[in-house]
């Protein structure tokens, strides 16, 4: 028997939108909310110098300090309520608070910046939560091949890998739809094993 057996009932689904300092997570809920995102962007002072590594961000002028919210209705049945979590180290100690009763994350990758995509990975790796990964498409990204970046990022072979514009909000649903057919994949797996 199924839990719901209305099909105008919609399915509430909520997501993490992951990654490191400036890898895009707000510009992707902003892109897709269809209600007035929540943000918590604050501006950057003196204060982040030598703490937030803007160089390949430039004009980067302000920072998630909590989370950014925003909600997405795929079609009659689900809506995703999506939770962007802030990038730096300093405020890492929210996302188990974030995680908590997500189907998944979509995780964001600035190529150029590799290394501020790992914490994110390993937090859902260790915590056995499906996650997708998003290469944004900065400048370069069209450069390596996806075999290429799966190698670098140890990627299971399981775990989805695709290429967006966190700008594009047809590009970041894609990624969302990706994440949901993975988690519903991997659900079905685990109850089956």
């Amino acid at each position: 028997m199924h839990a719901h057996t209305d099909p105008d009932e919609l399915i509430p689904l909520k997501v993490l939108i992951a990654g490191g300092f400036g890898v895009g997570k707000t510009t992707l809920v902003s892109s897709l909310s269809e209600i007035p995102p929540l943000l918590t962007e604050q501006a950057m002072t003196t204060a982040s110098i030598g703490v937030d590594e803007a160089d390949m961000v430039p004009n980067k002028t302000t920072t998630t300090v909590a989370m950014d919210f925003g909600r997405i209705t795929v079609d009659q049945s689900l809506i995703l309520y999506l939770f962007g979590t802030p990038g730096q180290s300093r405020f890492w100690f929210m996302w188990d608070e974030l995680a908590r009763g997500s189907v998944g994350a979509v995780v964001l990758v600035d190529l150029r910046r590799i290394d501020d995509c790992f914490p994110a990975i390993d937090f859902f790796e260790n915590r056995r939560l499906p996650f997708v990964v998003g290469v944004n498409r900065f400048p370069g990204a069209d450069d390596y091949d996806p075999d290429t970046v799966r190698d670098a990022l140890a990627l299971p072979s399981d775990c989805p890998l695709v290429w967006m514009d966190a700008r594009d909000p047809h590009s970041s649903r894609d990624a969302l739809v990706t994440l949901v057919e993975h988690a519903l994949a991997r659900t079905a797996v685990v109850r089956a094993g």
